[in-house]
């Protein structure tokens, strides 16, 4: 039986080509999109899971809010871990980082310039125990001078894995032995390192310095021990040593500022929920959103919904066609149920000849989707076991789920109705069907509308604003390499055509929030908890502002003119805000750097400008005059850039020989901030045209059957005289009223869902009407268009023709 049911449908496939290949291609496309977002959201989901302590191991972030200003970082003090380990035995061990990132490293003559390093204790390999290649792990970071290189770096630098004993010159001033050498990270990990040093001060003291967060610390937890246990121990250190060291400078209790609203939380993260789940100032690399993995789902849920409401219209569609095959069946002794498993075997079967062009299409587009969402995927990760159970329970969903309806619909028909053909047909005939067209357009516009919110949004991002001048902005890297010529090279640049003004710092605004610290500012030398307000802090120079283009809108820059600028502070617009100030200038505020507190006074008010990303408001700043070797910034305005970078390198090849000369753009730096936020955006629209892509293809399979069961009217309403246009407009208004009722469903539902989307931005676009006109317009025109194929045709059709066959 189940044999005479796998001929009978490749039969009915084969004899309508038309239907099974409109059917296989658009089931095949949808299926293709979810197998690709699939990949995607595995991906993302499978971050940091190749630790073998991955469940047990947990990050201490600091979550700080004091006097109405919030700060979130992925840092906490630096014996805050070594002392749970100490003092709580369920905390089996820890492990701190200090984020160097760059590294210098000799390479003949000349100096390399490397990435991904990092500072860690010895404890590495118990909390992280990475495979290596060569090393003993409880031994490789405990000499000071030790260093462990992962593959990709031995190859780099010796062309081979057996560097066991070899020597680096690190930073031009140390000589590391290679004592590890680990197998590079893998991708789907929060953080990657390719050459880690011994972290200096293993073991802090009672004394150590509570309230300042400079360590990135790990903790690992034994076995049955819970993450509320260990956050409990957390918060009796805070309440312990933090609140000790807090009462002895600011005279206040933690419990106290707690009372008036503040509050100095230090909070657990697991591990595997670092990357979609925390996007806090200073991690070691841009994670994930876990919205983006929830929008992508439900995107590849509502697509292959899309492809099967396509296979339910179709087939209802051309039930006219099969009554007839229907009636005898059941005159010969066909029960319902034998009807309805003939034909949810040809759901399935469709469903798998779609799946294995699906296979195909993704095995095409893969190198593109991973260009797209930066991503090395690979399509033989759809066959491992876990994968094959998901794709064989997909074709049985989708063939069910888009059978069922069909399957239960043909198989109710009565044969005696049937072959005296009553048997409605065309397209008017279903109002299910009409309900699926509906359906099916309303989620195509809430993704067209989507797409014209998030292309505006990324667009306002790219172009608002922002407090700077990022244009024509050369930033030189790494300059503290110059050593003390740094001053001499600055002015030598100052001199060269095309290069307009320049300024040395550290703290530039398109590097990030883990670029700056943030510190305590008090209005008492008492620092008084009551009023102190906690602001970032930026070390510049005088000519930062002018290079950069700030703006100054009350006061004075900092001048070498006066002196007492060496106490000066620059303050932005929300600090003032915060302070309650009308008139800020001379205002003295204290930072607590010596005992009592060391005084500033105020000199001018710079224009807010974004600083971190426009996901936040912008926060209160205080910039303070000092020399910050980091970098150098020039403004430059020249019709020969390469000629005037050439210059500088060569004169920086002067002054630093055997230095790596780095540089970027200012503006290729901003951009590189909303990355992710492109990168989403991009993958989005994508995914909305191929859903609006197999909506038309299944409007049109629509419009087909529709035309075909009405060849005759056509026919006779040609011969009364009715033109091309009159018969296009017959057959298309029924489509447009549904696509009009689709709009009407969709627009409510997609400024509710871009509006939650909008949130996650401090500074955003708001959704105008005219964005659901536009979108409207689209959905219609695009409906109209794929009708519009058919219609014409059929309505060119010669009605003596059409006529003579029925």
């Amino acid at each position: 039986m189940l044999k005479n049911y796998f001929k009978s449908a490749l039969r009915n496939l084969w004899k309508n080509k038309a239907f099974s290949a409109i059917n296989i291609v658009g089931l095949a496309a949808g299926l293709a999109v979810c197998l690709s977002i699939v990949l995607f959201v595995f991906d993302e989901l499978s971050y940091d899971k190749y630790n073998p302590n991955a469940s047990r191991v947990y990050r201490i972030d600091a979550d700080l809010f004091y006097n109405n200003t919030r700060f979130l970082d992925a840092s906490s003090p630096k014996p805050m871990a070594y002392t749970l380990v100490k003092e709580y035995p369920q905390v089996e061990q820890m492990v701190r980082f200090d984020n160097r990132n760059n590294i210098l490293i000799k390479k003949g003559n000349e100096n390399v310039q490397d990435y991904h390093a990092v500072m860690a204790d010895s404890t590495f390999f118990e909390v992280f125990p990475m495979p290596l290649l060569s090393g003993n792990p409880k031994t490789a970071l405990n000499d000071p001078t030790s260093i462990v290189i992962d593959e990709s770096a031995a190859k780099r630098y010796f062309n081979s894995t057996d560097v066991i004993g070899k020597t680096l010159y690190v930073d031009n001033s140390v000589y590391c032995k290679i004592t590890a050498v680990m197998k590079d990270f893998p991708r789907q990990s929060h953080f990657h390192f390719s050459f880690i040093r011994p972290l200096r001060d293993n073991y802090p003291g009672e004394g150590s310095n509570w309230l300042s967060n400079n360590l990135k610390s790990y903790i690992l937890l034994k076995p049955g021990i819970t993450q509320e246990f260990a956050q409990s121990k957390v918060n009796q250190l805070v309440n312990t040593y933090l609140s000790r060291q807090l009462q002895d400078m600011l005279h206040a209790l933690i419990k106290d500022l707690e009372g008036r609203g503040s509050y100095f939380h230090y909070n657990l993260i697991p591990l595997t929920d670092i990357h979609l789940h925390s996007e806090k100032s200073s991690e070691f690399e841009a994670n994930g959103n876990i919205n983006y993995v929830y929008i992508f789902s439900i995107i590849a849920g509502l697509i292959l919904l899309i492809a099967c409401v396509n296979f339910m219209n179709l087939s209802t569609a051309r039930s006219a066609n099969r009554a007839k095959e229907v009636g005898i069946r059941k005159v010969a002794g066909s029960s319902k149920g034998h009807l309805i498993t003939q034909f949810l075997t040809e759901s399935i079967l469709l469903s798998f000849f779609s799946l294995l062009l699906a296979l195909g299409i993704v095995t095409l587009l893969l190198p593109f989707f991973n260009q797209l969402a930066g991503k090395q995927m690979h399509i033989g990760s759809l066959f491992a076991p876990g994968f094959l159970a998901v794709l064989v329970g997909l074709v049985l969903v989708v063939g069910l789920l888009a059978g069922s309806y069909p399957a239960f619909y043909l198989s109710s028909f009565q044969p005696i109705q049937v072959l005296k053909g009553k048997i409605a047909s065309g397209f008017k005939s279903s109002w299910l069907r009409s309900t699926l067209v509906v359906f099916q357009f309303s989620i195509s516009i809430v993704l067209i509308i989507g797409t014209v919110v998030i292309y505006n949004q990324l667009q306002y991002i790219h172009n608002r604003k922002v407090g700077y001048n990022r244009e024509q902005v050369l930033i030189l890297h790494n300059t503290y390499n110059l050593g003390r010529q740094i001053k001499t090279f600055k002015q030598e640049l100052l001199g060269f055509p095309g290069v307009s003004d320049a300024t040395m710092t550290g703290h530039l605004p398109t590097v990030g929030a883990g670029n700056y610290s943030q510190n305590g500012w008090f209005r008492d030398p008492s620092l008084d908890a009551k009023r102190g307000i906690i602001f970032a802090d930026f070390e510049v120079d005088e000519r930062y502002l002018p290079t950069l283009g700030m703006q100054v809108v009350k006061g004075r820059n900092f001048s070498k003119e006066f002196l007492s600028d060496s106490s000066a502070i620059l303050m932005n617009e929300t600090a003032v805000g915060l302070l309650g100030v009308k008139d800020p200038l001379n205002l003295i505020l204290y930072r607590p750097e010596e005992k009592g507190g060391k005084a500033y006074h105020v000199v001018g008010v710079v224009k807010d400008f974004n600083f971190n990303s426009m996901r936040e408001k912008v926060t209160p700043l205080v910039m303070r005059l000092s020399e910050n070797w980091g970098s150098i910034a020039l403004r430059v305005n020249t019709s020969n850039m390469s000629g005037l970078i050439g210059q500088i390198e060569n004169k920086w090849k002067s002054m630093a020989p055997g230095q790596p000369f780095t540089y970027t753009f200012m503006d290729n730096d901003f951009n590189a901030i909303y990355h992710a936020e492109q990168k989403m955006g991009n993958i989005f629209i994508t995914f909305s045209l191929f859903a609006i892509l197999i909506a038309c293809l299944g409007l049109f399979g629509l419009v087909t059957f529709a035309a075909e069961q009405r060849t005759k009217e056509i026919g006779i309403r040609k011969v009364l005289g009715a033109n091309v246009g009159g018969i296009v407009m017959l057959l298309s208004k029924d489509f447009a009223k549904l696509v009009g009722i689709a709009s009407i469903i969709a627009f409510p539902i997609a400024w509710w869902a871009m509006n939650q989307w909008l949130q996650g931005f401090a500074y955003r676009v708001s959704i105008g009407w005219w964005v659901f006109v536009v979108s409207g317009v689209i959905a219609m025109s695009i409906a109209l268009l794929t009708v519009s194929l058919q219609t014409i045709r059929a309505a060119l059709a010669n009605p003596v023709k059409s006529l003579k066959t029925e």
